[in-house]
Formats: structure tokens, sequence, C-alpha cells
């Protein structure tokens, strides 16, 4: 069943559109990669911009979208933004996690805090009181500051380990992660989910269609636009003598 979508649409087919290129980009890219470590920054890549272009398609074309009643009044979510992000923000910090070279037990903190962001995020989409709303946003929002914690602490360190080209590339993404991913919540809470009502919904969805390309076509041609950094990323340290 699909329901109509108003202008912003617009946006949403510039995110498809958007997407969909940079993943013919990043194939284009990965063409030619033997080394099998090499190759699961491209997969990784590659499958993060074509969920998102799923997605995006789904919510320019209807099937994305529903509206739900926030005390008598309906508000339009695009409730396919959360399946989006729901399976795209884990492959971003396993792109990290790889590049960082951490072991499993960061790499399944990150992603479990990562989920639980998600999860308690789309609840406060769905919540029917405004109250509700931010409480479950509060909830959402401290799971990104102990993720972006986890983040700049345990995975940084494991970085600084690496060759000086690779810490910078870490550096420069983790960087680019933590002020984008800090605007989502602020977008949500000025715009027509939120509580201030700021950003009209036309504004709301240009907002985070900017922030999903950004996040994601420009975190990849930051990670994919050096082989030989990759290629550094994946080979083992030498022990010293």
């Amino acid at each position: 069943m699909t329901t109509a979508v108003g202008p912003e649409s617009l946006w949403l087919w510039i995110g498809t559109i958007g997407m969909t290129l940079g993943t013919l980009y990043f194939v284009g890219r990965g063409r030619g990669v033997r080394d099998a470590k090499m190759q699961e920054f491209y997969i990784i890549t590659i499958f993060i911009t074509s969920i998102a272009a799923v997605n995006y398609f789904a919510m320019a074309t209807g099937f994305g979208v529903t509206d739900v009643m926030v005390g008598d009044e309906a508000l339009t979510i695009y409730w396919a933004r959360y399946t989006d992000w729901l399976f795209t923000t884990p492959l971003l910090l396993l792109d990290l996690s790889l590049l960082a070279g951490a072991n499993r037990n960061t790499i399944a903190t990150l992603i479990g805090l990562d989920v639980f962001m998600i999860g308690t995020g789309a609840i406060a989409t769905f919540a029917s009181t405004p109250a509700t709303r931010i409480a479950w946003w509060g909830i959402s929002t401290g799971a990104l500051l102990v993720l972006l914690y986890v983040l700049v602490g345990t995975l940084s360190e494991k970085a600084r380990s690496k060759s000086a080209e690779v810490a910078s590339l870490f550096g420069t993404l983790r960087n680019l992660v933590i002020v984008l991913w800090l605007l989502y919540p602020v977008v949500w809470i000025l715009g027509t989910e939120g509580t201030f009502g700021i950003l009209p919904l036309y504004w709301e969805t240009a907002a985070f269609m900017v922030l999903d390309l950004s996040a994601k076509v420009g975190f990849g041609v930051v990670l994919l636009r050096s082989r030989s950094v990759l290629e550094s990323a994946v080979t083992p340290t030498a022990a010293p003598s």
C-alpha cells in the first residue's frame, strides 16, 4: 500500500539518484581489487549505498511512508529512513572498525550500541504522545553519545597502532562520523517529528537527505580514494625484533 508523497519527494529522488550513483562509483573503484581483505571495504561500502538507494526509492514512491497520530495531529513519518539506518550505520561502523583493526568485542559493542540507538529512535518516531517521544529521543541520543565515546576512545587508540597514513584516514572518517551523526538528533528534534517543529517536512527531508549522502557516499569516497592506504590497513604489522 502506498501513501501520497508531497513536494519533499524532490529530495527523496535526489537521495535515490545520489545513492545509486555512489554505488556505481564504488563498484567501479573496486574493480581489479584481488586481495580478500581489501575487498571487504569495497563490499561493505557498496552495500551501504545500495541499501540506502533502495530505501530512498521506497520513500520517493510512497512505500516507505505512513501517518502517525500524535495527540490529535497526524504526522507524516518516513519509516524507511529507519530501516535504512538500521542496516547501513552498523556497516559504516564495521568499515571504521576494520580500518582500525578492532577486535570482535569492540565491534560488537559499537554495533550493539548502534542498533539500540536506531531502535529507540524509531520508537520515539512512532510514539503517540509528545512526552513519550522526547523521552525515547533522549534515550536514543544518550546511546549515540556512548557510541561516540567508544569511537573516540577505544577505536581511536587501536587505530594509532596502524601506519601514519591509515591513522590519518581513520581520524578523518571518525571526525566526519562524529559531526554528521551529532546533527541527526538535532534535525529530528527541530523537525516535524520533534517538539519544536521549526523545520517543516520539506526542509526536514532535505536536511536528512544531505546528511545521508554525506555520511554514506561522502564517507565511502574518502575511505576508498587510496588503495595503497587500504593495503597498508590490511597488512599485518611486523612484530618488533
